[in-house]
């Protein structure tokens, strides 16, 4: 695919957002994280040639790796993945422009020390299992604005921005859309978020429907 084929396909991946954010609200803006972690350095300078800016890791390692082979270019970078206690570190050394997969509250006071001891800030959303399924991390909905206010109180370096959640690993198109109603539902009661991260390459458009207002896209915004 050459570099003017790419940008016609990238151009109707964001025509479905477009049509998908409308039908939500007219004013409704939404934010492409582009998931490169099945990706290379070069794809990514690909994508970036055609305007995407936000690219996202699962894995700290990748992300470093990634982020110093492309150091040169002004490329935001977020870590969606699930984090080890024991890669925080690494994490911080990076300095990602933002963590989606808080999970607990006991991550978030492990982080907090690591950031104290740094005198640094952290940008964050806590991730919920609005589908409650067993193989997915995350708060349950039920406890969500309470651990969501209990980190804001106990964990001054994290800045919570909202929430994230993956959506229910179904065919049922009506269980997929309770699940980010779930989520953004529990996202509009909570004071001073902006950020409701719902949706991937195979449900975004219903997600964004639902009130999403950032997805995270790899194979589709990779054509893989």
């Amino acid at each position: 695919m050459t570099q003017e084929e790419y940008k016609i396909y990238i151009d109707n991946v964001i025509r479905r957002v477009e049509f998908a954010r409308v039908r939500f609200d007219e004013k409704h803006i939404v934010k492409i994280v582009a998931i490169s972690k099945y990706s290379t350095a070069e794809e990514i300078e690909k994508l970036y040639r055609i305007g995407q800016r936000a690219f996202g890791e699962n894995k700290v390692q990748d992300l470093r790796a990634k982020s110093l082979e492309l150091e040169e270019l002004p490329l935001e970078w977020h870590f969606v993945g699930n984090l080890q206690k024991n890669k925080i570190n690494n994490l911080l050394d990076i300095n990602p422009a933002l963590f989606h997969a808080l999970d607990s509250l006991e991550l978030a006071h492990e982080l907090q020390k690591k950031l104290e001891a740094r005198d640094m800030k952290l940008e964050a959303l806590l991730q919920i299992n609005s589908a409650k399924e067993e193989s997915k991390h995350g708060v349950m909905p039920e406890v969500a604005l309470e651990v969501y206010n209990k980190i804001k109180k106990e964990c001054p370096n994290i800045h919570l921005r909202g929430v994230m959640s993956i959506g229910a690993h179904t065919d049922d198109k009506a269980v997929i859309k309770k699940s980010f109603e779930t989520t953004y539902s529990i996202y509009k009661q909570l004071e001073g978020a902006t950020i409701c991260s719902m949706g991937m390459s195979g449900d975004f458009d219903l997600a964004i429907e639902c009130g999403s207002n950032m997805v995270r896209l790899g194979s589709i915004m990779f054509n893989k």
